[in-house]
């Protein structure tokens, strides 16, 4: 397996150290010696490390569980939003998903006849596709990956490229029969089933995303009823499981700040302040407390703006807790928790089934699975029975805004990237109405609400809705790539 996973990292760095169009990489390893058996390996890497790196970074600052520490700098324009196609936040993540995984798949499909292996590689795609549309709202599709004979791909509408590699996996999955896999499988180990239940996850995820987008309501709602009913999910979680606490195999967003000998993460006002209003024990995970024993997190976007409020006393890293980064030296990438599963079901029971004892049980299991993903297995029952988080004696629609903040809390250090995403669909937490300045003079504050960042260079105010189009695109594919877009503007699914 090591060998495996090391073959697939040599081929990222090869795929990361050229410049390249989305199609084609002319030092892409190629020909007879590169076998589907080798490929499968690097294509779920791939994905994984974009999901557990860059995408772990910019997301962790838009759903408000970091903030830059106030002595250093990297980060500055991710915390006031500084953002535009220049920026070059996603290009790294544009190749290695294109260029790297979608185009492993491409070459796994036209050379293995395996069904079982074809259906694998589509349930990849859906992940991937997913990945891409909840950044940008549209994406290069059927046009993709046609190497030389299309360099210039058209970018097509999320619905569209959403629905496509839906329609792609039910074919897959109608054409699947016995069949069984014959390769490498970091990611699954070769079981079938957590394929399955991975692909219907999958589809729980993006049809939610449908629902909510106003897109066939009808239809989607009984097909997100139809999944719930049957069941048909994976045990556990779903997780890039390859890393060890060892120099050049750590988890991805660990060995990139590893490298740079600097945590320059600190914790966020939010999601400090929903943990301590809660008496949550899950606060003590990844957030370290101050010399005072107290746990501060920082205003969003107000590293400078704090040396004014405090009368120029100045800001130092001293002031406020760090993100405990050692925690994920060896984390694997999770892709779909079991939180997360659990979280969406309980959503599905309040709002389309109407059966709060089935949306209990899903919320607490949760909550539960989240506490032990942080190792905390035995303070989640005591947790649940307290008045703030305990499911009985809620309307229905507070039931509904609890499971949406318990999932967003249960996010952090886990997938910020579903974090943003869950953040723009259900608008939960939902954004103060209060300055960062209020806040810090002492108005009223409800914890765990986002805060629109003090220094925010949005013009138009609020929080971000979707990145920049990659600069890369911009490059090697000008005559289709849309024209810019701004971080106010909302992917097609988020209208709330």
């Amino acid at each position: 397996m090591k060998k495996l996973i090391t073959l697939a990292a040599v081929a990222l760095v090869a795929l990361n150290s050229c410049n390249l169009d989305i199609n084609d990489d002319p030092n892409y390893p190629s020909g007879p010696q590169v076998t589907p058996e080798k490929m499968l390996p690097s294509a779920e890497n791939a994905i994984a490390d974009v999901l557990g790196d860059q995408m772990f970074t910019y997301a962790g600052f838009f759903s408000q569980y970091f903030e830059q520490r106030p002595e250093q700098n990297q980060y500055n324009n991710l915390a006031e939003l500084n953002i535009d196609e220049s920026s070059s936040i996603f290009d790294r993540c544009y190749r290695m998903l294109y260029a790297g995984a979608l185009k492993d798949l491409q070459v796994i499909m036209e050379k293995s006849p395996n069904k079982a292996n074809h259906y694998v590689c589509t349930v990849l795609r859906v992940w991937a596709f997913q990945l891409i549309v909840d950044n940008f709202s549209d994406a290069p599709y059927s046009e993709a990956l046609m190497g030389q004979a299309n360099p210039t791909p058209k970018w097509e509408d999320g619905k569209t490229v959403l629905m496509g590699v839906l329609d792609e996996l039910d074919k897959a999955e109608a054409n699947l029969g016995d069949a069984s896999m014959n390769l490498d499988d970091p990611l699954m180990g070769k079981k079938l089933s957590q394929w399955k239940g991975f692909a219907n996850a999958l589809r729980l995820r993006i049809y939610m995303r449908f629902i909510d987008g106003g897109i066939d309501v009808a239809s989607y709602t009984q097909k997100v009823k139809d999944l719930v009913a049957a069941n048909a999910f994976f045990k556990g979680d779903v997780k890039f499981d390859v890393y060890t606490n060892a120099e050049k195999q750590y988890n991805p967003w660990y060995g990139a700040i590893f490298a740079l000998r600097a945590n320059n993460f600190a914790a966020a006002y939010p999601i400090v302040e929903y943990y301590k209003a809660n008496n949550d024990p899950r606060i003590s995970y990844a957030i370290a407390k101050m010399s005072t024993g107290n746990y501060v997190g920082q205003l969003p976007g107000s590293k400078v703006s704090m040396k004014e409020w405090r009368n120029n006393l100045g800001w130092k890293n001293e002031n406020v807790s760090r993100i405990g980064i050692g925690v994920m030296a060896a984390k694997p990438v999770y892709v779909f928790s079991a939180s997360e599963l659990n979280f969406l079901l309980a959503e599905v029971q309040l709002r389309f089934n109407n059966d709060a004892a089935k949306a209990k049980e899903a919320y607490e299991a949760g909550v539960t699975a989240d506490f032990a993903f942080r190792g905390m297995e035995g303070k989640a029952a005591a947790f649940l029975k307290t008045d703030a988080v305990k499911f009985d004696g809620k309307t229905t629609d507070e039931q509904l805004h609890l499971v949406y903040m318990q999932k967003w809390a249960a996010f952090f250090m886990c997938n910020h990237m579903e974090a943003w995403s869950e953040i723009r669909r259900t608008d939960v937490p939902k954004t103060s109405t209060k300055t960062a300045k209020q806040i810090f003079d002492g108005d009223a504050y409800t914890p765990g609400e986002l805060i629109v960042p003090a220094v925010n260079h949005i013009q138009v105010g609020g929080l971000a809705k979707r990145l920049p189009y990659p600069q890369d695109a911009r490059k090697y594919n000008k005559t289709n790539t849309p024209p810019e877009k701004k971080l106010s503007d909302p992917v097609f699914w988020d209208v709330k």
